[in-house]
């Protein structure tokens, strides 16, 4: 018979993405931190589509030690809406046992029944033929390898051997802090549950990282997901599928201009043109653009942006075209003209530091935008 399980981890429930401008409406960072929420109901749907019983979290179910005693109540009802699902919560960094442990209390305290909080490194019965083997995170830097101690446990035969630990993957150190790749097979291991890396990662076939079911950043390009986990039989390689759960898609898109192409309408080609209000948008701009293209470019991110989540428009790597023409419609001459001229040539100025020029450039182009903006 094939044991199912869902392997999830790093909801950081609570995170406060100070790091995301808020708009004037002060609306994205409340809709992310519900969206934390509203994914611990779209895993409890994954087990029920894919006849898993039970779901393991490896590690960071909160992002602090000491969240809102409301967080962790309403967090611990929503796992328990569903009795016929277990959920096992593994200390992580972010909320391990010593510094966590009135989180961990509490938890044990007033968790449903189906909700358990994985306090010690002893094996958990899943089912007649699987157990669980955790690997509690202690203290947040403990400098250790915390899957050591797995190679040691012993479990009856032909028991299916699932490992739960939080901890970053590289090869062997000599400071062992780290968790090697094969523990799989150091520890007789059917199947390695991790934590710790928000992005999806598979490390051997028995070794996975699911990434947060709620991305956070940039830097992966899918949505958040958990993994529907078939065990056929002892030696089998394990099924392992992704069940995307995330609301929010943080997308990085690159935009290449040339000069006198026309930048706004380039922008908006490269807009995805479904489902913008869950869309967390960064455009990195770059090539070459003269002063009015640069110009059309910000008013398009102007009009564009308010329909996504988020939407950043980067520029730091795009170049300045200058045209006299361009210059010619600040001013002919008088102040302003001066002005144009000067930066101009602290722009274009070899000798000057980067950041000097960059800082010219922009304010041309920035005193070349108001002009234009009066003018219309």
């Amino acid at each position: 018979m094939a044991f199912r399980f869902i392997h999830a981890s790093d909801l950081h429930l609570g995170i406060k993405f100070a790091n995301i401008p808020e708009p004037s409406d002060g609306t994205i960072r409340g809709r992310l931190r519900e969206a934390r929420h509203a994914v611990i109901g779209r895993i409890a749907q994954a087990a029920r589509d894919h006849g898993a019983s039970d779901i393991v979290l490896a590690g960071d179910t909160f992002h602090t030690p000491t969240p809102s005693h409301g967080l962790v109540r309403q967090a611990l009802a929503a796992m328990g809406e569903d009795t016929s699902v277990r959920w096992w919560l593994l200390p992580g960094n972010h909320d391990n046992l010593r510094e966590a442990e009135p989180l961990w209390d509490m938890i044990a305290a007033s968790a449903p029944a189906n909700v358990q909080g994985v306090r010690t490194a002893d094996p958990i019965v899943l089912a007649p033929d699987a157990v669980l083997l955790p690997c509690p995170v202690v203290w947040r830097s403990a400098g250790t390898d915390p899957t050591d101690g797995l190679v040691q446990i012993d479990t009856a035969p032909g028991v299916l051997r699932i490992g739960l630990a939080h901890g970053g993957v590289t090869d062997f150190t000599d400071s062992g802090a780290s968790i090697p790749p094969n523990r799989d097979a150091s520890a007789r291991l059917d199947y390695l549950a991790l934590g710790d890396w928000h992005g999806r990662v598979q490390v051997g076939p028995r070794v996975h990282y699911p990434g947060s079911p709620e991305q956070d950043r940039f830097k992966h390009g899918q949505r958040g997901l958990c993994l529907a986990v078939t065990l056929d039989g002892l030696g089998a390689v394990p099924h392992v599928a992704e069940v995307p759960v995330g609301q929010f898609l943080w997308q990085e898109l690159a935009l290449e201009l040339t000069p006198r192409s026309d930048a706004a309408a380039a922008l908006a080609a490269l807009l995805p043109t479904s489902g913008r209000r869950d869309l967390m948008i960064r455009v990195q701009a770059s090539g070459w653009a003269g002063l009015p293209d640069q110009v059309a470019l910000r008013r398009a991110a102007d009009q564009l942006g308010p329909e996504f989540a988020h939407f950043e428009l980067q520029t730091g790597g795009l170049g300045t075209q200058y045209d006299v023409a361009d210059l010619d419609e600040i001013d002919r001459g008088g102040a302003l003209r001066l002005a144009a001229d000067t930066l101009l040539a602290a722009a274009e100025d070899a000798s000057a530091a980067g950041s000097d020029r960059e800082v010219a450039a922009d304010a041309l182009a920035r005193l070349y935008a108001i002009v234009k903006e009066e003018q219309s």
